[in-house]
């Protein structure tokens, strides 16, 4: 089939909250591209390059990588083992990755020749875009436990520098945190709060309760608010927003 008959066209974007580089990396790492589309998936990453896609199911895809220009965007012609519905090489798909102040926006577009195979792809990729961004913010985010171990951490230590620094380990300069009690912007105003928390309540310690759960750069941790002689005052989960590079952007804490 002529690329040039493929008039018509699906798009879809995604804001993956990791840097570009981690981004790009599946589309030029066999493994990583695997760990995206599912065991047995391949890319040789080179204009002419081959491309295999096993998805769980069973179904097979596979093209020809047409275009790759390192770090911004990816085209290769996309067709089905089967012939059905779509010939090896009877589509072209194009990737294009910029940066965004929250992580890489990630744009797709698919071009085919018939409008209703176009639109019997749409939930397909709605769902594979969404597997994308997972997988790519887990391994972005694949800290979260230490970051988060670091954020409690900061919430017991007295000493104002020490207790600083710990925060700028796990959190970006202006973060947001929010709970029952403050609405802080910055690390040195949330520092500040914390200070007056320990001096309204002395000796309370707080640390993580299990493992974090993340979505997409949410993570959920759970936590355990303990009193000077260790039992139990309080439990809550605080929602963290991570920002490119894992660190915390942003932090609800709820009671």
């Amino acid at each position: 089939m002529n690329l040039g008959e493929l008039t018509q066209t699906l798009e879809r974007s995604v804001l993956i909250h990791a840097e570009r580089s981690t981004v790009f990396r599946y589309f030029t790492d066999p493994a990583r591209f695997a760990r995206w589309w599912g065991a047995g998936s391949t890319i040789e990453a080179r204009p002419g390059g081959g491309l295999r896609i096993r998805y769980p199911n069973g179904v097979e895809a596979s093209g020809t990588v047409l275009e790759i220009v390192a770090g911004e965007r990816i085209a290769f012609s996309y067709g089905y083992a089967s012939g059905q519905p779509i010939p090896p090489g009877g589509s072209r798909v194009t990737i294009t990755v910029a940066d965004h102040p929250r992580g890489t926006l990630v744009t797709l577009q698919h071009a085919f020749a018939d409008p209703e195979v176009r639109d019997a792809h749409v939930q397909g990729w709605r769902f594979q875009l969404a597997l994308f961004s997972n997988v790519v913010a887990d391994e972005q985010n694949s800290a979260a436990a230490e970051a988060a171990d670091r954020w409690f951490l900061a919430w017991v230590e007295r000493e104002p520098g020490a207790r600083r620094a710990k925060l700028a380990a796990c959190a970006v300069e202006d973060l947001t945190f929010r709970d029952r009690y403050s609405c802080t912007r910055g690390i040195d105003d949330l520092s500040a709060h914390i200070a007056a928390g320990q001096a309204h309540m002395p000796g309370i310690g707080i640390r993580r309760d299990g493992a974090p759960r993340h979505c997409q750069g949410t993570v959920l941790v759970d936590w355990i608010m303990t009193r000077p002689d260790g039992t139990e005052a309080a439990r809550g989960t605080n929602v963290f927003s991570m920002a490119p590079d894992g660190r915390i952007a942003e932090a609800v804490g709820i009671w």
